[in-house]
């Protein structure tokens, strides 16, 4: 056996014959009509089918966020989240919402779902996520779906070519007995079986001549039905179709209803013969499943004419035919501008009463912007340089801020309700405030600098920088403000400045960001944090029980020392009317840990930790000698401490070497300019 025929035989070992025979199953018209008994959803709606396939994916709450869902769907679980969406999750709750009442039949099945909001903000990626997941619920046993076809008299098959359900061929008659002896049994079922629409022009036409030979007797050219399975793929325009303007001059409404076959006609002798006629529009294509429309209200308005009979009617109109019935979701997508267009058309309110629109804007939490950045961004995808911590952390910062509106909080800033909107808590702001903030910002989102700008400059400071093996956020920041010059969709001068301060408050948060890291990693010494976590507790103890503390080099009994305690807690804002009570709180958490058995750890206080990280920094501050990184010469011992430093970085915050020493010599010429603020 040659080398060829041996690597065949293995694959053909590894193939599934018998679940290719189940999906590409073939069976009669009772056979279906069994099938439909045992399952009924293999009748599904599209929007039944749509909405299913979403749940089934399953959901979990949003941590922070009390009522607020995520559907896993959106996670894009099945391609490791190379499409999952980021935040949003109001606006993916209200899409479920609408599919959810599509399925009920309540109503919104007869309107067109608009994804609207600015460039960049997953508008597309939401469309995309939906079609490739009908196109794999199709492909599993809950999403299975049917179609049939004519037997001929030389052996083929014409099949429906807009794969219609072929409950369709019952006639009207018939429909609510067969219904109802489907339906038995099935009383607490979420879907009834229900019959609506007809038939696709060539299939009726196939229908209506076998009944001649049938006497009427529309049983027996059910006879003549082959059904199959049907896969719902876009590649192959089964059940997915998309449609995006062009040219009006090369575009005509056609491209959405099918076209004549003008090469038929001399052997059908009629235009008006199904058989000369191709049902390849988009809208024939999409039936079953979902259609997409790209900048929907760039459509000319005889393509409008079309979108709102579907929608509203469940009805296309092909040339020289009747209108014809199709089932399938219509999502349009649109930006700002295009929708203003709309609100001001006069010509467009049957469009504006048919359709639903759902806001999609940019994120505005920054922890999911931040996640947007390491999708593409990450060790794994950028071989051959780091990238600094932080680095992604500022771009999102500066994108969220352009995004943000002005708070009316007397004397909040937009750093601050950034924070908040991230899950930050600051003193005199609740979670309803920060639900109060997000009300009062109606257009928040629908504005700003989007992802896609943001991922060009993150690029570009990769391939810019080419000598430094690490990525840091000054480097991004320093392209984000020089793009501004160049950047098209920035309507004014006094937004471009304002993005501009932008970056100043992001530099300056990331400053003090920095100055806290190298502060915590000098003041990392266990045993010397240990120690002064000790002198702390023994003096904190003494005073809450009026007691003297014992001088460990003298040995003689003294007063609790005030100025000590006071120094670690003015580090975390306790106020010396309040030193009392966080005392006893201190000790009172000693205590219960005493009854249970455990000692006391100062890392399981974070408040308590940050105190004495930062008392412990002062202290040492001047003996490490951290400006001397700036001067030209380090002495050995003061070498050994940095190192010790900079290992601290590496290790406990993801620097690397290069990484570490830029944010050590930054922040030494800070302490060079004498610009360390007091943290308390």
């Amino acid at each position: 056996m040659s080398i060829g025929q041996s690597l065949l035989s293995r694959f053909s070992a590894k193939q599934d014959t018998e679940q290719f025979r189940q999906e590409n199953w073939q069976g009669s018209f009772s056979e279906y009509l069994d099938l439909v008994k045992g399952n009924s959803a293999v009748s599904r709606t599209a929007y039944q089918r749509m909405y299913d396939m979403i749940i089934a994916e399953g959901t979990y709450p949003v941590e922070g966020r009390k009522g607020f869902i995520r559907y896993n769907f959106f996670d894009d679980p099945h391609n490791d989240g190379e499409d999952a969406i980021f935040g949003l999750t109001r606006s993916l709750m209200e899409l479920v919402n609408v599919f959810r009442s599509a399925a009920l039949k309540y109503g919104t099945e007869r309107r067109v779902l608009l994804l609207h909001g600015p460039v960049g903000s997953s508008k597309s990626t939401i469309a995309r996520l939906l079609k490739q997941g009908i196109e794999r619920y199709s492909r599993s046993d809950a999403g299975a779906l049917y179609t049939f076809g004519w037997k001929e008299e030389d052996g083929s098959i014409t099949w429906d070519p807009m794969n219609c359900d072929p409950l369709l061929l019952i006639p009207h008659a018939s429909r609510e007995e067969l219904c109802n002896e489907l339906n038995e049994g099935r009383q607490d079922e979420t879907y009834p079986i229900e019959i609506d629409g007809d038939v696709c022009p060539l299939s009726r036409f196939y229908f209506q001549e076998r009944l001649r030979d049938a006497d009427g007797d529309w049983t027996k050219v059910l006879d003549q039905v082959v059904v199959k399975r049907v896969f719902l793929s876009e590649q192959d325009r089964i059940g997915i179709g998309t449609f995006q303007p062009k040219d009006e001059k090369n575009q005509d409404s056609t491209e959405l209803t099918g076209d004549i076959n003008y090469r038929k006609i001399a052997e059908y002798g009629s235009e008006s013969d199904p058989r000369a006629f191709n049902f390849d529009g988009e809208f024939n294509v999409a039936n079953r499943g979902v259609i997409e429309f790209v900048e929907v209200l760039k459509l000319d308005v005889a393509f409008l004419y079309d979108l709102l009979g579907a929608s509203q009617e469940h009805k296309i109109k092909p040339k020289k035919f009747a209108q014809t019935d199709i089932d399938t979701v219509i999502i349009g997508h649109t930006n700002e501008p295009e929708y203003r267009k709309l609100q001001s058309n006069e010509f467009m309110e049957a469009l504006r009463d048919r359709t639903i629109k759902i806001d999609i804007p940019y994120v505005t939490t920054l922890s999911e912007e931040v996640k947007i950045y390491n999708k593409s961004y990450n060790q794994a995808r950028v071989r051959g340089k780091h990238i600094a911590p932080h680095t992604l952390e500022v771009a999102a910062m500066w994108a969220l801020l352009t995004r943000l509106e002005q708070p009316k909080h007397h004397g909040l800033t937009l750093l601050q309700k950034m924070k908040l909107y991230n899950g930050k808590t600051l003193p005199g702001f609740t979670a309803e405030n920060v639900k109060q903030l997000r009300k009062e910002a109606k257009h928040e989102g629908l504005e700003g600098i989007s992802p896609r700008y943001v991922q060009d400059k993150i690029s570009n400071a990769l391939v810019v920088n080419t000598l430094a093996t690490s990525l840091n956020p000054f480097m991004v920041m320093n392209e984000l403000d020089s793009g501004l010059r160049h950047h098209s969709l920035i309507g004014s001068e006094e937004i471009r400045e304002h993005y501009r301060q932008l970056v100043s408050v992001v530099k300056e948060e990331y400053t003090d960001i920095v100055k806290n890291e190298v502060q915590r990693a000098i003041a990392a010494d266990e045993d010397a944090l240990t120690r002064l976590c000790g002198n702390y507790i023994d003096n904190v103890k003494a005073y809450t029980q009026q007691e003297k503390v014992k001088n460990a080099f003298t040995g003689e009994d003294e007063q609790p020392d005030e100025r000590l305690m006071r120094s670690i807690e003015e580090k975390i804002d306790i106020p010396d009317s309040r030193k009392d009570d966080f005392r006893r709180e201190i000790m009172n958490y000693i205590g219960a840990l005493a009854i249970d058995g455990k000692q006391f750890d100062y890392k399981t206080n974070e408040r308590l930790q940050k105190a004495l990280e930062m008392k412990l920094f002062e202290d040492q501050k001047d003996t490490i000698k951290l400006t001397s990184l700036v001067s030209q010469v380090v002495d050995k011992d003061t070498q050994e401490k940095i190192d010790i430093v900079k290992t601290r970085l590496i290790r406990n915050y993801g620097y690397n070497d290069e990484s570490a020493t830029d944010v050590l010599q930054y922040v030494a010429s800070i302490f060079a300019r004498g610009d360390v603020k007091d943290e308390g």
